[in-house]
Protein backbone atom coordinates (compact mmCIF):
# COMPACT_ATOMS: atom_id res chain seq x y z
CA UNK A 1 0.00 0.00 0.00
CA UNK A 2 1.81 3.48 -1.16
CA UNK A 3 1.80 5.78 1.91
CA UNK A 4 -0.18 8.91 1.49
CA UNK A 5 1.13 12.30 1.66
CA UNK A 6 -0.77 15.47 1.39
CA UNK A 7 0.92 18.78 1.00
CA UNK A 8 -0.65 22.47 1.80
CA UNK A 9 1.43 24.81 -0.26
CA UNK A 10 -0.47 27.50 1.07
CA UNK A 11 -3.39 28.28 3.02
CA UNK A 12 -2.24 26.19 6.43
CA UNK A 13 -1.99 28.49 9.30
CA UNK A 14 -2.78 31.15 7.34
CA UNK A 15 -5.82 33.14 5.34
CA UNK A 16 -5.14 33.00 1.68
CA UNK A 17 -3.38 31.47 -0.98
CA UNK A 18 -5.48 27.60 -1.22
CA UNK A 19 -3.22 25.25 -2.57
CA UNK A 20 -3.05 21.23 -1.70
CA UNK A 21 -1.21 18.39 -3.14
CA UNK A 22 -2.54 15.27 -2.22
CA UNK A 23 -0.03 12.50 -3.23
CA UNK A 24 -0.14 8.75 -3.87
CA UNK A 25 2.07 6.26 -5.58
CA UNK A 26 2.37 8.01 -9.22
CA UNK A 27 -0.63 10.30 -8.93
CA UNK A 28 -0.99 13.79 -7.80
CA UNK A 29 -4.26 15.87 -7.68
CA UNK A 30 -4.35 19.66 -6.54
CA UNK A 31 -7.23 21.34 -4.60
CA UNK A 32 -7.22 24.92 -5.08
CA UNK A 33 -4.80 27.15 -6.70
CA UNK A 34 -5.27 30.57 -4.92
CA UNK A 35 -3.49 33.85 -3.93
CA UNK A 36 -3.72 36.21 -1.16
CA UNK A 37 -3.22 39.94 -0.69
CA UNK A 38 0.00 41.81 0.54
CA UNK A 39 0.56 43.32 3.54
CA UNK A 40 1.86 46.86 4.78
CA UNK A 41 5.47 45.38 4.50
CA UNK A 42 5.05 44.54 0.93
CA UNK A 43 5.12 47.93 -0.54
CA UNK A 44 4.22 47.54 -4.93
CA UNK A 45 2.83 44.15 -4.22
CA UNK A 46 0.05 43.26 -5.76
CA UNK A 47 -0.71 39.58 -5.11
CA UNK A 48 1.13 36.82 -3.22
CA UNK A 49 1.09 32.97 -5.07
CA UNK A 50 1.84 29.63 -3.55
CA UNK A 51 5.39 28.54 -4.77
CA UNK A 52 4.54 26.11 -7.58
CA UNK A 53 8.09 24.47 -7.31
CA UNK A 54 6.62 20.85 -6.33
CA UNK A 55 3.62 20.95 -8.56
CA UNK A 56 6.47 21.54 -11.41
CA UNK A 57 8.69 19.14 -10.54
CA UNK A 58 6.10 16.61 -10.64
CA UNK A 59 4.32 17.47 -13.09
CA UNK A 60 4.26 14.21 -14.88
CA UNK A 61 1.82 12.80 -11.79
CA UNK A 62 -0.48 15.47 -11.59
CA UNK A 63 -3.83 13.94 -13.07
CA UNK A 64 -5.80 17.26 -12.31
CA UNK A 65 -6.48 20.57 -10.66
CA UNK A 66 -10.13 20.66 -8.57
CA UNK A 67 -11.67 24.16 -8.00
CA UNK A 68 -13.91 23.99 -5.02
CA UNK A 69 -15.38 27.58 -5.88
CA UNK A 70 -14.45 31.02 -7.23
CA UNK A 71 -13.10 33.07 -4.63
CA UNK A 72 -9.63 34.56 -5.43
CA UNK A 73 -8.01 33.06 -2.67
CA UNK A 74 -9.39 29.39 -4.38
CA UNK A 75 -8.74 29.90 -7.93
CA UNK A 76 -6.32 33.51 -7.89
CA UNK A 77 -3.19 31.86 -8.66
CA UNK A 78 -4.23 29.43 -11.44
CA UNK A 79 -3.48 31.36 -14.73
CA UNK A 80 0.63 31.89 -13.34
CA UNK A 81 0.37 28.27 -13.02
CA UNK A 82 -1.17 27.46 -16.66
CA UNK A 83 1.59 29.76 -17.95
CA UNK A 84 4.30 26.67 -16.19
CA UNK A 85 2.09 23.79 -17.08
CA UNK A 86 -0.43 22.43 -19.34
CA UNK A 87 -2.95 20.57 -16.54
CA UNK A 88 -6.47 19.79 -16.35
CA UNK A 89 -8.90 22.14 -14.58
CA UNK A 90 -11.93 20.91 -13.49
CA UNK A 91 -14.65 23.15 -11.73
CA UNK A 92 -18.18 23.75 -12.03
CA UNK A 93 -19.42 25.63 -14.70
CA UNK A 94 -20.32 28.69 -12.45
CA UNK A 95 -16.38 28.64 -11.89
CA UNK A 96 -15.33 27.98 -15.31
CA UNK A 97 -17.61 31.34 -16.02
CA UNK A 98 -16.00 33.35 -13.69
CA UNK A 99 -12.50 32.31 -14.06
CA UNK A 100 -12.40 32.41 -17.55
CA UNK A 101 -11.73 35.56 -18.75
CA UNK A 102 -9.10 36.37 -16.41
CA UNK A 103 -7.75 33.19 -17.51
CA UNK A 104 -7.67 33.52 -21.38
CA UNK A 105 -6.16 37.61 -20.21
CA UNK A 106 -2.93 35.51 -19.30
CA UNK A 107 -2.80 32.29 -21.17
CA UNK A 108 -3.19 31.34 -24.80
CA UNK A 109 -6.97 30.08 -25.32
CA UNK A 110 -5.92 27.03 -27.05
CA UNK A 111 -3.82 25.42 -24.48
CA UNK A 112 -6.55 25.77 -21.57
CA UNK A 113 -8.16 22.26 -20.61
CA UNK A 114 -11.12 23.28 -18.81
CA UNK A 115 -13.78 20.47 -17.85
CA UNK A 116 -16.66 20.41 -15.90
CA UNK A 117 -18.08 18.53 -13.51
CA UNK A 118 -21.33 18.91 -11.37
CA UNK A 119 -21.44 18.08 -7.21
CA UNK A 120 -21.77 14.41 -6.87
CA UNK A 121 -19.88 13.61 -10.09
CA UNK A 122 -16.85 11.27 -9.14
CA UNK A 123 -13.84 12.34 -11.35
CA UNK A 124 -11.16 9.73 -11.95
CA UNK A 125 -7.87 10.30 -11.01
CA UNK A 126 -5.01 8.01 -11.56
CA UNK A 127 -5.51 5.54 -8.74
CA UNK A 128 -7.15 7.85 -6.94
CA UNK A 129 -10.72 9.85 -7.19
CA UNK A 130 -12.65 13.23 -6.62
CA UNK A 131 -15.85 13.61 -5.69
CA UNK A 132 -17.37 17.18 -5.14
CA UNK A 133 -19.65 17.48 -2.48
CA UNK A 134 -22.31 20.66 -2.60
CA UNK A 135 -21.47 23.16 0.47
CA UNK A 136 -23.33 26.98 1.17
CA UNK A 137 -21.09 29.28 1.03
CA UNK A 138 -20.89 33.15 0.12
CA UNK A 139 -20.97 32.33 -3.54
CA UNK A 140 -22.62 29.61 -5.76
CA UNK A 141 -21.68 26.04 -6.62
CA UNK A 142 -19.17 25.92 -3.30
CA UNK A 143 -17.61 22.60 -3.07
CA UNK A 144 -16.39 20.44 -0.63
CA UNK A 145 -13.75 17.52 -2.07
CA UNK A 146 -13.85 14.16 -1.13
CA UNK A 147 -10.46 12.25 -2.83
CA UNK A 148 -10.49 8.82 -2.24
CA UNK A 149 -7.13 6.95 -1.62
CA UNK A 150 -6.16 3.69 -0.52
CA UNK A 151 -6.61 4.71 3.12
CA UNK A 152 -9.70 6.65 2.93
CA UNK A 153 -11.23 9.25 1.81
CA UNK A 154 -9.54 12.66 2.01
CA UNK A 155 -12.15 15.13 2.99
CA UNK A 156 -10.97 18.83 1.94
CA UNK A 157 -13.79 21.21 3.48
CA UNK A 158 -12.50 23.52 1.66
CA UNK A 159 -14.74 26.72 2.86
CA UNK A 160 -18.43 26.21 4.20
CA UNK A 161 -21.18 26.89 6.11
CA UNK A 162 -24.55 25.13 7.17
CA UNK A 163 -26.85 27.84 5.86
CA UNK A 164 -30.96 26.73 5.94
CA UNK A 165 -32.20 28.82 3.58
CA UNK A 166 -29.47 30.06 1.08
CA UNK A 167 -30.59 32.50 -1.40
CA UNK A 168 -30.26 29.79 -4.39
CA UNK A 169 -32.20 27.57 -2.52
CA UNK A 170 -29.04 24.85 -2.85
CA UNK A 171 -28.35 23.06 0.52
CA UNK A 172 -25.18 21.58 1.61
CA UNK A 173 -25.82 18.11 1.05
CA UNK A 174 -25.86 17.09 4.59
CA UNK A 175 -26.72 13.41 3.54
CA UNK A 176 -23.51 12.73 1.43
CA UNK A 177 -21.43 13.73 3.84
CA UNK A 178 -22.49 11.20 6.20
CA UNK A 179 -23.09 8.33 3.63
CA UNK A 180 -19.16 9.50 3.41
CA UNK A 181 -18.36 8.69 6.78
CA UNK A 182 -19.39 5.08 6.77
CA UNK A 183 -17.55 4.76 4.04
CA UNK A 184 -14.19 5.60 5.66
CA UNK A 185 -13.00 9.07 6.19
CA UNK A 186 -9.26 9.10 6.96
CA UNK A 187 -8.60 13.02 7.54
CA UNK A 188 -10.50 15.57 7.45
CA UNK A 189 -9.14 19.32 6.22
CA UNK A 190 -11.31 21.69 7.65
CA UNK A 191 -12.01 25.07 7.06
CA UNK A 192 -11.69 26.51 10.66
CA UNK A 193 -12.01 29.96 9.81
CA UNK A 194 -14.66 31.31 12.63
CA UNK A 195 -13.82 28.69 15.03
CA UNK A 196 -13.88 31.59 17.62
CA UNK A 197 -17.24 32.58 16.94
CA UNK A 198 -19.80 30.89 19.14
CA UNK A 199 -22.75 29.08 17.93
CA UNK A 200 -24.39 29.29 14.39
CA UNK A 201 -23.62 31.61 11.59
CA UNK A 202 -26.29 33.63 10.06
CA UNK A 203 -28.27 33.08 6.97
CA UNK A 204 -27.12 34.90 3.69
CA UNK A 205 -30.42 35.58 3.32
CA UNK A 206 -30.57 37.40 6.61
CA UNK A 207 -28.70 40.17 4.70
CA UNK A 208 -31.77 41.22 2.91
CA UNK A 209 -33.45 42.59 6.32
CA UNK A 210 -30.26 45.11 6.71
CA UNK A 211 -29.93 46.23 3.33
CA UNK A 212 -33.76 47.03 3.93
CA UNK A 213 -33.37 49.24 7.00
CA UNK A 214 -30.18 50.73 5.48
CA UNK A 215 -31.99 51.84 2.06
CA UNK A 216 -35.12 53.29 4.50
CA UNK A 217 -33.10 55.63 5.61
CA UNK A 218 -30.84 57.11 2.67
CA UNK A 219 -31.45 60.28 1.86
CA UNK A 220 -29.14 60.55 -1.41
CA UNK A 221 -27.14 57.69 -3.55
CA UNK A 222 -26.98 54.17 -1.95
CA UNK A 223 -22.93 52.63 -2.77
CA UNK A 224 -22.57 49.12 -1.46
CA UNK A 225 -18.77 47.77 -1.46
CA UNK A 226 -18.59 43.79 -1.38
CA UNK A 227 -16.35 41.27 -3.10
CA UNK A 228 -17.03 40.84 -7.45
CA UNK A 229 -17.33 36.87 -6.50
CA UNK A 230 -19.89 37.66 -3.35
CA UNK A 231 -23.24 37.06 -6.22
CA UNK A 232 -25.91 36.17 -3.55
CA UNK A 233 -25.05 39.44 -1.66
CA UNK A 234 -25.34 40.92 -5.31
CA UNK A 235 -28.76 39.43 -5.94
CA UNK A 236 -30.14 40.55 -2.72
CA UNK A 237 -28.94 44.01 -3.73
CA UNK A 238 -30.60 44.47 -7.09
CA UNK A 239 -33.75 42.71 -5.50
CA UNK A 240 -33.82 45.67 -2.84
CA UNK A 241 -33.14 48.36 -5.09
CA UNK A 242 -35.94 47.32 -6.94
CA UNK A 243 -38.17 47.39 -3.90
CA UNK A 244 -37.28 51.40 -3.31
CA UNK A 245 -37.15 51.90 -6.89
CA UNK A 246 -33.71 52.17 -7.07
CA UNK A 247 -31.59 51.84 -10.55
CA UNK A 248 -28.62 49.93 -9.98
CA UNK A 249 -24.79 50.85 -11.85
CA UNK A 250 -22.17 48.18 -11.20
CA UNK A 251 -18.84 50.24 -10.93
CA UNK A 252 -15.32 48.44 -11.53
CA UNK A 253 -14.25 45.91 -14.25
CA UNK A 254 -14.54 42.80 -11.95
CA UNK A 255 -17.80 43.93 -10.71
CA UNK A 256 -19.16 44.72 -14.26
CA UNK A 257 -17.72 41.91 -15.70
CA UNK A 258 -18.84 38.66 -12.89
CA UNK A 259 -22.68 40.88 -13.53
CA UNK A 260 -22.64 40.21 -17.24
CA UNK A 261 -21.73 36.24 -16.90
CA UNK A 262 -23.77 35.83 -14.28
CA UNK A 263 -26.93 37.34 -15.84
CA UNK A 264 -26.04 35.21 -19.02
CA UNK A 265 -26.09 32.06 -17.41
CA UNK A 266 -28.62 32.88 -14.91
CA UNK A 267 -27.34 33.20 -11.47
CA UNK A 268 -28.19 36.56 -10.79
CA UNK A 269 -31.34 37.79 -11.99
CA UNK A 270 -32.04 41.41 -12.58
CA UNK A 271 -35.85 42.82 -12.06
CA UNK A 272 -36.80 44.25 -15.63
CA UNK A 273 -35.47 47.77 -15.77
CA UNK A 274 -33.46 47.57 -12.89
CA UNK A 275 -29.81 48.16 -14.14
CA UNK A 276 -28.57 50.89 -16.35
CA UNK A 277 -25.03 52.42 -17.28
CA UNK A 278 -22.78 54.70 -15.32
CA UNK A 279 -23.14 57.50 -17.94
CA UNK A 280 -27.27 57.25 -17.36
CA UNK A 281 -27.30 57.54 -13.88
CA UNK A 282 -27.60 61.59 -14.15
CA UNK A 283 -30.41 61.24 -15.76
CA UNK A 284 -32.21 60.44 -11.97
CA UNK A 285 -32.07 61.73 -8.72
CA UNK A 286 -29.56 60.76 -6.25
CA UNK A 287 -32.20 58.91 -4.16
CA UNK A 288 -33.37 56.77 -7.25
CA UNK A 289 -29.48 55.28 -7.84
CA UNK A 290 -27.94 52.20 -6.42
CA UNK A 291 -24.10 51.81 -6.72
CA UNK A 292 -22.21 48.27 -6.67
CA UNK A 293 -18.35 49.14 -6.34
CA UNK A 294 -15.41 47.05 -6.28
CA UNK A 295 -13.01 48.21 -3.06
CA UNK A 296 -13.75 46.75 -0.08
CA UNK A 297 -10.53 45.48 0.79
CA UNK A 298 -9.10 48.59 0.33
CA UNK A 299 -7.35 47.74 -2.89
CA UNK A 300 -5.62 50.52 -4.33
CA UNK A 301 -6.45 50.45 -7.73
CA UNK A 302 -10.52 49.39 -6.88
CA UNK A 303 -12.89 51.89 -7.83
CA UNK A 304 -14.02 52.62 -4.44
CA UNK A 305 -10.51 53.85 -2.78
CA UNK A 306 -9.25 55.60 -6.20
CA UNK A 307 -13.54 57.40 -5.61
CA UNK A 308 -12.47 58.32 -2.10
CA UNK A 309 -8.68 60.11 -3.33
CA UNK A 310 -11.46 61.71 -5.72
CA UNK A 311 -9.17 60.17 -8.23
CA UNK A 312 -11.69 58.21 -10.25
CA UNK A 313 -12.43 60.02 -13.28
CA UNK A 314 -16.12 57.87 -13.41
CA UNK A 315 -17.72 58.65 -10.26
CA UNK A 316 -17.01 61.45 -7.94
CA UNK A 317 -18.43 60.89 -3.85
CA UNK A 318 -21.30 63.27 -3.04
CA UNK A 319 -22.52 64.24 0.00
CA UNK A 320 -25.71 62.74 0.99
CA UNK A 321 -23.97 59.43 -0.16
CA UNK A 322 -24.26 56.23 2.09
CA UNK A 323 -22.00 53.57 1.86
CA UNK A 324 -22.19 50.37 2.72
CA UNK A 325 -19.27 47.97 3.55
CA UNK A 326 -20.42 44.67 3.38
CA UNK A 327 -17.75 42.33 3.97
CA UNK A 328 -15.20 41.09 6.09
CA UNK A 329 -11.81 42.76 6.23
CA UNK A 330 -8.90 39.99 5.19
CA UNK A 331 -6.37 39.74 7.84
CA UNK A 332 -3.64 42.46 7.12
CA UNK A 333 -6.61 44.86 5.06
CA UNK A 334 -7.56 46.84 7.99
CA UNK A 335 -5.70 49.44 7.72
CA UNK A 336 -6.33 50.28 4.10
CA UNK A 337 -10.29 49.92 4.86
CA UNK A 338 -10.00 52.14 7.43
CA UNK A 339 -7.87 54.61 5.69
CA UNK A 340 -10.75 54.56 2.91
CA UNK A 341 -13.87 55.12 4.86
CA UNK A 342 -12.01 58.09 6.69
CA UNK A 343 -11.70 59.65 3.31
CA UNK A 344 -15.10 59.35 2.19
CA UNK A 345 -16.41 60.01 5.65
CA UNK A 346 -14.18 63.42 5.03
CA UNK A 347 -15.97 63.85 1.13
CA UNK A 348 -19.53 63.69 3.32
CA UNK A 349 -20.62 60.14 2.27
CA UNK A 350 -22.49 58.04 5.37
CA UNK A 351 -20.17 55.16 5.97
CA UNK A 352 -22.09 51.81 7.84
CA UNK A 353 -19.93 48.98 8.43
CA UNK A 354 -21.31 47.50 11.00
CA UNK A 355 -25.57 48.06 11.72
CA UNK A 356 -27.53 46.07 14.45
CA UNK A 357 -29.64 44.44 11.38
CA UNK A 358 -26.22 43.29 9.53
CA UNK A 359 -25.32 43.89 5.99
CA UNK A 360 -22.82 41.48 6.09
CA UNK A 361 -22.62 37.88 6.85
CA UNK A 362 -19.68 35.04 6.83
CA UNK A 363 -19.31 32.61 4.43
CA UNK A 364 -17.70 30.98 7.38
CA UNK A 365 -19.47 28.02 9.89
CA UNK A 366 -19.07 29.24 13.64
CA UNK A 367 -18.26 26.79 15.71
CA UNK A 368 -21.69 24.61 16.04
CA UNK A 369 -21.17 24.30 12.68
CA UNK A 370 -17.42 22.84 12.61
CA UNK A 371 -18.28 20.62 15.16
CA UNK A 372 -21.21 19.35 13.08
CA UNK A 373 -18.97 18.39 10.33
CA UNK A 374 -17.14 16.54 12.82
CA UNK A 375 -19.72 14.65 14.02
CA UNK A 376 -20.97 14.35 10.52
CA UNK A 377 -17.70 12.74 8.60
CA UNK A 378 -16.41 10.99 11.45
CA UNK A 379 -12.77 11.39 10.59
CA UNK A 380 -10.28 9.06 12.13
CA UNK A 381 -7.44 12.20 11.67
CA UNK A 382 -8.03 15.79 12.11
CA UNK A 383 -6.28 18.64 10.08
CA UNK A 384 -7.28 21.98 10.44
CA UNK A 385 -6.31 24.61 7.62
CA UNK A 386 -8.14 27.95 6.11
CA UNK A 387 -7.25 29.61 9.46
CA UNK A 388 -4.08 31.17 11.35
CA UNK A 389 -2.23 29.78 14.14
CA UNK A 390 -4.98 31.18 16.74
CA UNK A 391 -7.62 29.72 14.78
CA UNK A 392 -6.03 26.33 14.35
CA UNK A 393 -5.42 25.98 17.71
CA UNK A 394 -8.77 26.51 19.07
CA UNK A 395 -9.93 24.04 16.63
CA UNK A 396 -7.84 20.98 17.84
CA UNK A 397 -8.60 22.48 21.21
CA UNK A 398 -12.53 21.53 20.39
CA UNK A 399 -11.73 18.56 18.86
CA UNK A 400 -9.66 17.65 21.97
CA UNK A 401 -12.84 18.46 24.06
CA UNK A 402 -14.85 16.17 21.50
CA UNK A 403 -12.65 13.24 22.99
CA UNK A 404 -10.12 13.47 20.21
CA UNK A 405 -6.76 12.11 21.34
CA UNK A 406 -3.89 14.28 20.60
CA UNK A 407 -1.90 11.67 18.18
CA UNK A 408 -4.95 11.97 15.84
CA UNK A 409 -4.61 15.90 15.84
CA UNK A 410 -2.27 17.44 13.47
CA UNK A 411 -1.31 21.33 13.23
CA UNK A 412 -0.42 21.54 9.12
CA UNK A 413 2.55 24.22 7.85
CA UNK A 414 2.26 24.77 4.05
CA UNK A 415 5.31 22.62 2.63
CA UNK A 416 5.38 20.15 5.72
CA UNK A 417 3.39 16.97 4.16
CA UNK A 418 1.16 14.92 6.78
CA UNK A 419 2.10 11.49 5.93
CA UNK A 420 -0.27 9.19 6.59
CA UNK A 421 0.46 5.19 6.61
CA UNK A 422 -1.47 1.98 6.83
CA UNK A 423 -0.21 1.98 10.85
CA UNK A 424 0.15 5.66 11.80
CA UNK A 425 0.40 9.29 10.22
CA UNK A 426 2.95 11.85 11.02
CA UNK A 427 4.32 15.07 9.54
CA UNK A 428 7.09 14.45 6.63
CA UNK A 429 10.35 16.58 5.73
CA UNK A 430 8.86 19.63 3.69
CA UNK A 431 9.23 20.37 0.13
CA UNK A 432 9.96 23.64 -1.46
CA UNK A 433 7.50 25.99 -0.40
CA UNK A 434 7.23 29.42 0.02
CA UNK A 435 5.28 32.58 -1.34
CA UNK A 436 5.78 34.22 -4.50
CA UNK A 437 5.20 37.70 -4.75
CA UNK A 438 3.64 39.57 -7.94
CA UNK A 439 4.29 43.27 -8.21
CA UNK A 440 1.81 45.92 -9.80
CA UNK A 441 2.49 45.11 -13.45
CA UNK A 442 1.83 41.42 -12.94
CA UNK A 443 5.10 40.30 -13.25
CA UNK A 444 6.22 37.79 -10.31
CA UNK A 445 9.35 37.70 -8.78
CA UNK A 446 9.77 40.57 -5.81
CA UNK A 447 12.55 39.40 -3.83
CA UNK A 448 12.88 39.59 -0.12
CA UNK A 449 16.32 41.88 -0.84
CA UNK A 450 13.69 44.19 -3.01
CA UNK A 451 11.11 44.29 -0.43
CA UNK A 452 14.04 45.59 2.35
CA UNK A 453 15.19 48.08 -0.21
CA UNK A 454 11.36 49.30 -0.65
CA UNK A 455 11.12 49.48 3.02
CA UNK A 456 14.31 51.33 3.95
CA UNK A 457 13.25 53.98 0.77
CA UNK A 458 9.79 54.44 2.35
CA UNK A 459 11.41 55.05 5.92
CA UNK A 460 14.54 56.62 5.26
CA UNK A 461 15.23 57.52 1.82
CA UNK A 462 18.29 57.62 -0.82
CA UNK A 463 21.65 59.03 -0.96
CA UNK A 464 23.36 58.31 -4.31
CA UNK A 465 26.90 58.77 -3.95
CA UNK A 466 29.08 59.88 -7.82
CA UNK A 467 32.72 58.75 -7.73
CA UNK A 468 34.58 59.93 -11.12
CA UNK A 469 37.89 57.99 -11.44
CA UNK A 470 40.78 57.54 -13.89
CA UNK A 471 41.13 53.91 -13.94
CA UNK A 472 44.75 53.93 -15.75
CA UNK A 473 46.13 56.05 -13.13
CA UNK A 474 44.26 54.88 -10.42
CA UNK A 475 43.07 57.45 -8.62
CA UNK A 476 39.89 59.35 -7.45
CA UNK A 477 39.15 62.59 -9.87
CA UNK A 478 38.35 65.54 -7.76
CA UNK A 479 35.66 65.13 -4.66
CA UNK A 480 33.03 62.67 -4.14
CA UNK A 481 29.20 63.73 -5.20
CA UNK A 482 26.52 63.06 -2.57
CA UNK A 483 22.91 64.01 -3.20
CA UNK A 484 19.51 62.61 -1.68
CA UNK A 485 15.93 62.11 -1.67
CA UNK A 486 13.56 61.27 1.06
CA UNK A 487 16.22 61.71 3.86
CA UNK A 488 15.47 64.07 6.93
CA UNK A 489 18.53 66.48 6.50
CA UNK A 490 17.03 70.06 6.39
CA UNK A 491 20.20 71.68 7.06
CA UNK A 492 22.46 69.30 4.84
CA UNK A 493 24.50 68.69 7.60
CA UNK A 494 24.27 64.73 7.24
CA UNK A 495 25.11 64.81 3.32
CA UNK A 496 28.14 66.97 4.37
CA UNK A 497 29.36 64.44 7.16
CA UNK A 498 29.16 61.87 4.92
CA UNK A 499 31.18 63.58 2.14
CA UNK A 500 33.41 64.22 4.40
CA UNK A 501 33.73 60.74 6.09
CA UNK A 502 34.05 59.44 2.08
CA UNK A 503 36.50 62.24 1.47
CA UNK A 504 38.74 60.91 4.23
CA UNK A 505 38.49 57.39 3.52
CA UNK A 506 38.74 57.71 -0.59
CA UNK A 507 42.88 59.28 0.29
CA UNK A 508 43.48 55.67 1.99
CA UNK A 509 42.40 53.47 -0.82
CA UNK A 510 45.18 52.21 -2.91
CA UNK A 511 45.94 51.85 -6.64
CA UNK A 512 44.23 48.64 -6.79
CA UNK A 513 41.17 49.06 -5.07
CA UNK A 514 40.19 52.22 -6.99
CA UNK A 515 40.93 50.61 -10.74
CA UNK A 516 38.02 47.68 -9.42
CA UNK A 517 34.74 49.41 -9.97
CA UNK A 518 33.14 46.78 -7.62
CA UNK A 519 35.65 46.93 -4.69
CA UNK A 520 35.14 50.96 -5.10
CA UNK A 521 31.62 50.73 -4.74
CA UNK A 522 31.05 48.41 -1.99
CA UNK A 523 33.35 50.17 -0.22
CA UNK A 524 32.05 53.77 -0.67
CA UNK A 525 28.85 52.90 -0.29
CA UNK A 526 29.79 51.14 3.34
CA UNK A 527 31.61 54.55 4.49
CA UNK A 528 28.45 56.75 3.52
CA UNK A 529 26.09 54.28 5.30
CA UNK A 530 28.22 54.28 8.36
CA UNK A 531 28.68 57.45 8.66
CA UNK A 532 25.09 58.98 7.95
CA UNK A 533 24.49 56.47 10.99
CA UNK A 534 26.65 57.56 13.66
CA UNK A 535 25.73 61.05 12.84
CA UNK A 536 21.54 60.66 12.41
CA UNK A 537 21.05 57.13 13.47
CA UNK A 538 19.38 56.41 10.55
CA UNK A 539 19.91 53.89 7.71
CA UNK A 540 19.09 55.50 4.22
CA UNK A 541 19.34 53.11 0.57
CA UNK A 542 22.83 54.25 -0.90
CA UNK A 543 23.70 53.85 -4.01
CA UNK A 544 26.64 54.12 -5.51
CA UNK A 545 27.94 55.13 -9.02
CA UNK A 546 31.25 54.86 -10.19
CA UNK A 547 32.09 56.90 -13.64
CA UNK A 548 35.60 56.19 -15.36
CA UNK A 549 37.04 59.04 -17.36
Amino acid sequence: MSELRIIPLGGAGEIGKNCTVIEQGDDMVVVDCGLSFPNEEMPGVDVVLPDFTYILQNVHKVRGVFLTHAHEDHVGALPYLLQQANLPVYATEFTHALIRTKLEEMTPVGSLDLRTFKPGDVIPAGAMSVEPIRVTHSIPESCSMAVRTEHGIVLMTSDFKFDFTPVDGKLTNITRFGELAKEGVVVLLSDSTNIDRQGWSASERDVAAGLRAAFAEAQGRIILTTFASQIHRIQQFFEVSAEFGRKVVAVGRRMEQNIEVCARLGYVKIPKGTQIRLEEARNYPPDRISILMTGSQGEPMSALVQASKESYGRLKIQPGDTVLYSARPIPGNEAAIWRTINRLFRLGAKVIYESPVPIHVSGHGHSEELKLMINLTRPFYLAPVHGEPRHTWQYRKMAADMGYPEHRLFAMEDGVPLVITATEAHLGEPVPCGRVLVDNGGNPGVTEDLLRDRSNLAQYGVVTVTLVVDPEAGDVVGEPLLSQKGLHDPEGSVLQAATQALATELRQFSKEDVMDPDTLRHAASDVVRRAIFRFSQIRPLVVTTVVEV
